[in-house]
């Protein structure tokens, strides 16, 4: 994998590599990136692979390669305390923290997350050592559409985000995460510093990426948050009065819409937000009118409130006139709405963005059927490769399958999956990762399971979720029942984690917006190339808990007899799974989970 990528880099080549467990990936993509002279952009899907790069892999590297290597990880601008909002706070009281906060923020949390700032040397929220609540955090912070910029901010000089994008541009290898990178790509470089390669990360989960930040969301809170934010510079308060109603009258437009689809917008939705776009707009010239001259908090806050009103303006004009490349829905709890539309095919802004600007490396443990063409990547732009995993599946797991189950949409099914496994936990004493396809299932097992087994039965809802990792580990018997959000990313290796569970075939949602629109696109070929690909990576993500090291043994059980029974598409999702050696025994799932278990 290396020596590909060092030929992909050196011949400016796109290259995608399905790694597999234990294949050393990410040293496999980093070491020819440090050789290469190049500024290189590392992309992650999560915080937990981000820590290990910034803090093992590249100082390994630097230890290790007889080289200086200069690094820097770059978040969102919203990860970063504001010094401009810390000396608004600090110097007008609490109240001057409630811009764009539907009720008043904590007074103490403000008052500690103030005297953090005063120390702090990065400014990231993630160094605190108490989790503030979003309320009073968005006292302190600001997010992009907001940020007038370093030039016209008072503490721009000296802003957090600005030194951390300082350090990243100074940097050989900057790490972000794929959300802050598919932005950059939305907006044509203007994110991160310059760079000739980029690696991506868990690349099966990019196109979803690109869709979500290259699309728009308008909520009636952008209205209110305008209005908080520019009250106190305005003189003529009808203006932020209209403005406020007409974010009521979107909600109320909104919330009688969520969870639908909108191949149209309602005539009733256009008015408002036709309404909306006006009260913006007057909002917007009643802030250019504020004196550019007076006290350093009021100028500060004119440059944010032109900037917020101005982003607003252009997305209630996309809303209003939706591209046929474009899918709307409504989104969120009746109480705080959404308008959200994304484009349906993420390739022409990949093409824009990516493709023809810097060399791509994208990576993952499974590479989903079909990713290439689905990102706009033709076969004689990019390479292929597989280089497998180092582990013994063969002889270090079970995949079992529960073919005599009945059909997860039959309604013995439930009590059939309880009693399933309640047997398999007990062969594996405890030491069950059991994931679910909906929080329902989830806490319907618990409830059942719970009281039965003689073990800690942790959930989801439990506890944060670096804590119930950490929980799980530690008690080697215990059994953590977890939805999708644990199906990637949980790394459990050794005795704590022998048997994996898996409750259905994730096929995705039949009513999702963005899939639905594909679906339609693809027509015939919608669920081989929409859905069984989805499903067949997910599946395969999940069994990926199982083995983490060479020394661990295990089974992955799929409680779904679809696995076993259907023919069409049975096989595409087997290959993409770990080559496991495959039974539909049950009793040789038990024999084999007891042998793991006494050895343990």
């Amino acid at each position: 994998m290396a020596e590909a990528v060092a030929d992909a880099i050196t011949a400016k080549r796109h290259l995608i590599v399905q790694a597999g467990t234990g294949t050393g990936k990410s040293l496999a993509y980093l070491v020819p990136a440090v050789l290469a002279g190049k500024r290189v952009v590392v992309a992650t899907a999560t915080k937990g692979l981000q820590d290990q790069l910034a803090g093992k892999d590249l100082p390994f590297l630097a230890d290790w390669m007889g080289r200086d290597i200069t690094y820097a990880v770059l978040k969102g601008r919203s990860n970063y305390v504001c010094r401009q909002r810390v000396a608004e706070v600090d110097t007008g009281g609490e109240q001057m923290g409630l811009d764009g906060l539907g009720e008043r923020p904590p007074t103490e949390e403000i008052k500690d997350l103030v005297r953090w700032a005063a120390t702090t040397s990065s400014g990231d929220r993630a160094e605190l050592s108490f989790e503030p609540s979003s309320r009073a955090w968005s006292a302190v912070s600001v997010g992009p559409r907001e940020c007038p910029g370093a030039s016209k901010c008072p503490q721009g000089d000296i802003c957090f985000t600005e030194q951390a994008r300082r350090a990243a541009a100074d940097a050989d290898i900057v790490v972000v995460n794929t959300h802050l990178y598919g932005l950059d790509v939305a907006t044509m470089g203007a994110v991160l510093p310059e760079h000739e390669v980029v690696v991506i990360d868990e690349a099966h989960q990019l196109e979803e990426v690109i869709s979500a930040t290259s699309g728009t969301e308008i909520a009636s809170g952008r209205l209110v948050a305008l209005g908080r934010a520019t009250r106190a510079i305005l003189t003529d308060e009808t203006l932020v009065d209209g403005l406020e109603a007409a974010g009521a009258v979107l909600a109320d437009e909104l919330r009688d819409l969520v969870g639908q689809r909108l191949r149209s917008i309602p005539g009733s939705l256009s008015d408002a937000l036709a309404t909306a776009r006006e009260r913006a707009a007057r909002v917007l010239a009643g802030v250019r009118n504020v004196p550019t001259d007076g006290p350093a908090d009021v100028s500060a806050r004119r440059e944010r409130a032109l900037q917020a009103a101005a982003t607003l303006l252009e997305d209630i004009d996309v809303a209003l006139s939706i591209p046929d490349t474009h899918v709307a829905w409504v989104d969120g709890p009746p109480d705080f709405p959404s308008l959200q539309i994304t484009p349906i095919d993420v390739s022409e802004v990949l093409a824009k963005g990516l493709w023809g600007e810097r060399t791509a490396i994208l990576t993952s443990a499974t590479i989903p059927v079909g990713l290439a063409a689905s990102l706009g990547l033709g076969n004689d732009e990019v390479d292929v490769l597989d280089v497998g995993s180092p582990f013994d599946y063969p002889t270090n797991a079970l995949l079992y399958c529960a073919a005599t189950m009945p059909d997860p949409r039959h309604a013995d099914y439930e009590a059939a999956l309880h009693t399933e496994l309640e047997a398999l936990i007990v062969a594996a004493g405890g030491r069950t990762l059991a994931l679910f396809t909906s929080w329902r299932a989830m806490d319907a097992a618990a409830a059942v399971l719970g009281p039965r087994l003689p073990w800690t039965v942790l959930t989801q809802r439990d506890l944060p979720k670096p804590a119930l990792i950490d929980a799980f580990r530690s008690d080697e018997q215990s059994c953590l029942f977890a939805t999708l959000g644990f199906w990637q990313g949980i790394d459990v290796p050794g005795p704590a984690l022998s048997l994996v569970t898996i409750d259905r075939l994730p096929f995705p949602r039949p009513d999702d917006p963005v899939l639905q629109a594909r679906r339609e696109r693809a027509r015939g070929d919608a669920f081989r190339t929409i859905d069984l690909p989805r499903a067949a990576t997910l599946l395969a993500q999940g069994a990926g808990r199982l083995i983490r090291s060479a020394n661990d043994r295990g089974v992955v059980a799929v409680l779904d007899s679809r696995l076993a029974t259907a023919s069409r598409y049975r096989w595409e999702i087997i290959r993409a799974l770990p080559p496991m050696t495959r039974t539909k025994d049950r009793c040789e799932v038990e024999r084999f989970l007891r042998a793991v278990r006494d050895g343990a």
